[in-house]
Formats: structure tokens, C-alpha cells, sequence
């Protein structure tokens, strides 16, 4: 439940003046003892005083913040974009925070938002479970949506996702069907949800043929170039087996491709390869990277336009919104013809 102003008088038991009052930084009519008490009430309740609550702001601001965790990975800007592009439609301005994936610059923006009283926020976290991040946004009052990745917390019931479990399971169908059984899976950061989901979907397809799924060839990536690259290497460096790759997204496939490149490994004859995501620089690397589309602009649009319907009042027709991931097959997997 949200705190409010008059909840923080009622616990000090002051008056709604003294807790403005020293929420405005106004030494006048609080004595000390009286400051110290309301301040102490503020901090056991984390309440956030918004620019509303200090008389600053007295309607609706038309703003909305989004939160991503690195606008340095292609599949951001374009869900940026469009969350962008449909907001705009509406009235309403984005105000973009960067958190280059730090749970700390994640709780900031957060308070940030909240204090310039956002009307609602779009959040892709850093991290599945975010219950310190929702309680601040639940006792301000502001809505939000998630993007991308979902949150272990109850109250979290808004969100647009795309189906990882499905999007990897088709990838690693693919090349179960081309007869690879030392496949090497190089996940995200396990933090996160959609890591864990590609990763599950992996396994589900290994189960369903039978097959028995090698713990060390499953390995943890940061989503960037030049971890996909790393891993790549130390597997071979260890001699582990694998003739084929799942990256977790196309970012890491590219930089595993990389190393396949440098030790002379021929891709798709020796090493079949696919990502995740089909970003823009998928289909411009050689070869081209068979990948699991997302359709991050898509979900972006989705996302801001399930937060207007709710800051509009408009009945939801879900709450969440699953979208279908594709295959799209270039040249870093084999053709049937080529089986």
C-alpha cells in the first residue's frame, strides 16, 4: 500500500504541516526532537517525496521512464524505439535510464523517476528478483510495466515478454535435427530471467530426444561480443567436445564465431552456430548468423501502450503478453540440402 504524507503524520503523530515541513527542508515551527521523529518514521518506511508531494507538480506530468540495462546491445535501442514511438503518439515523453546493467544505477533511476513524479515506468531489470525496486514504485503510486525480462514478486503483474523457453528450444531443435549431440550452450548472466529460460529451453530439448545434457558445456556469458569470444576459447583451451553452439544472444555468437575464426574452425562444416535476438549486425557478419528472432520494437510499443491503457484507466486484456520468437536460418547452420 502507498504511503502518503498523511500516513507519515499519523505514525509521528505531527501534523501534515510538520512532515511538508521538513520534507521542504524548512527549519521553521519543527523542533528537533519533532525532525529527528518524522525522519525516522520516512526512513523505516522508505517513503519517496515526490515533486507532488512537495506542491511542486499538480497534475499529471506526461512523462514515463524506461529503464534498460545497456544501451550498448543492439536489441535495446530498437525496444527503446519503440516504446519511443508509440508514446509519442500519446503525448507523452520518455525519459531514458541507462544502467549498464548495475542493480545500484537501477534502484537510482528508480528513485530518480519516482521524485520527478513520473506518471509510470517501463523496466527491464538487471535482476530476476526486484522486490526492493517494486515496494519503492508500489508506495509511490507509479505503474509499472516490464519489458523483456520477468521478476520474481507477486505484485508484478504487468509485463511484455517474448518466449525464451520456446525461442532456444527451437534453436537447439535445429541442430539435435542436423545430428550434433555435444552441443555447447553459452547463457547470459543467471540473474536474469531470460538466461535461465534460454537455458531451460536448451534442456527441454535434449529431454524430449532422449538425450543426456553435459553440464560443462553449458556456460555463463555476459550477453557481450567479447564474452562469447572468452568462452569459446577457454572451452577448446580444455578440450571439451562440441560440435555446434546455442548463443544466448547474437552479441555472444558473434564473438564465439570470432574464435571459431581465429583457430581456423570452419563455420557451419565444423561448427554449427546460432544466436538470439537477430540484430542487425547478424546478418552482416560472414557468414551471416542463423539467429531466434525477438521482435524488440514490438515489445517496446507494447510495453508503453499497457502503460497508457492503465494510466488512462482502460481495462487490460492481459496482463501479460507472451510474443513468438522465429528462426531465421542463414549461413552459420547447414542447409537440408547439405545434410
Amino acid at each position: 500500500m502507498r504511503v502518503t504524507i498523511n500516513d507519515i503524520a499519523k505514525m509521528a503523530n505531527v501534523s501534515k504541516a510538520s512532515v511538508s515541513r521538513v520534507i521542504n527542508n524548512k527549519s521553521e515551527g519543527v523542533g528537533k526532537e519533532t525532525r529527528d521523529r518524522i525522519l525516522k518514521v520516512i526512513e523505516e518506511h522508505q517513503f519517496q517525496p515526490s515533486m507532488l508531494a512537495r506542491g511542486l507538480v499538480t497534475k499529471r506530468t506526461k512523462t514515463i521512464g524506461l529503464i534498460i540495462p545497456d544501451i550498448t546491445n543492439p536489441f535495446f535501442p530498437q525496444l527503446v524505439r519503440g516504446a519511443e514511438d508509440y508514446a509519442s503518439k500519446y503525448g507523452y515523453n520518455i525519459f531514458l535510464g541507462n544502467t549498464d546493467k548495475s542493480v545500484n544505477k537501477e534502484k537510482e533511476y528508480l528513485s530518480a523517476f519516482v521524485e520527478k513524479s513520473v506518471d509510470g515506468v517501463i523496466l527491464t531489470s538487471n535482476i530476476s528478483e526486484a522486490d526492493s525496486q517494486y515496494k519503492l514504485l508500489k508506495q509511490s503510486g507509479t505503474p509499472c510495466v516490464l519489458l523483456d525480462r520477468y521478476v520474481k514478486y507477486e505484485d508484478y503483474e504487468v509485463g511484455v515478454y517474448l518466449d525464451n523457453v520456446k525461442g532456444a528450444y527451437m534453436a537447439t531443435e535445429l541442430l539435435l535435427s542436423h545430428g550434433h549431440t555435444n552441443i555447447a550452450f553459452i547463457a547470459g548472466p543467471l540473474m536474469v530471467a531470460t538466461s535461465t529460460n534460454r537455458i531451460a529451453g536448451f534442456k527441454k530439448a535434449h529431454t524430449e530426444k532422449g538425450l543426456p545434457i553435459n553440464p560443462d558445456l553449458i556456460v555463463e556469458g555476459d550477453y557481450m561480443m567479447d564474452s562469447g569470444y572468452r568462452l569459446v576459447d577457454r572451452l577448446i583451451e580444455e578440450g571439451k567436445k562440441f560440435t555446434a553452439i546455442v548463443a544466448g544472444n547474437d552479441m555472444m555468437a558473434i564473438g564465439a564465431m570470432k574464435a571459431l575464426k581465429r583457430r581456423g574452425i570452419k563455420i557451419p562444416n565444423e561448427i554449427e552456430i546460432v544466436g538470439f535476438d537477430n540484430i542487425e549486425m547478424s546478418q552482416i557478419v560472414e557468414p551471416a548468423l542463423s539467429t531466434i528472432a525477438q521482435p524488440a520494437y514490438e515489445m517496446g510499443a507494447q510495453g508503453a501502450k499497457m502503460l497508457i491503457n492503465i494510466l488512462e484507466k482502460k481495462k487490460l486484456k492481459n496482463k501479460n503478453v507472451i510474443l513468438e520468437p522465429e528462426l531465421i536460418l542463414r549461413g552459420s547452420t547447414i542447409t537440408k540440402e547439405q545434410l
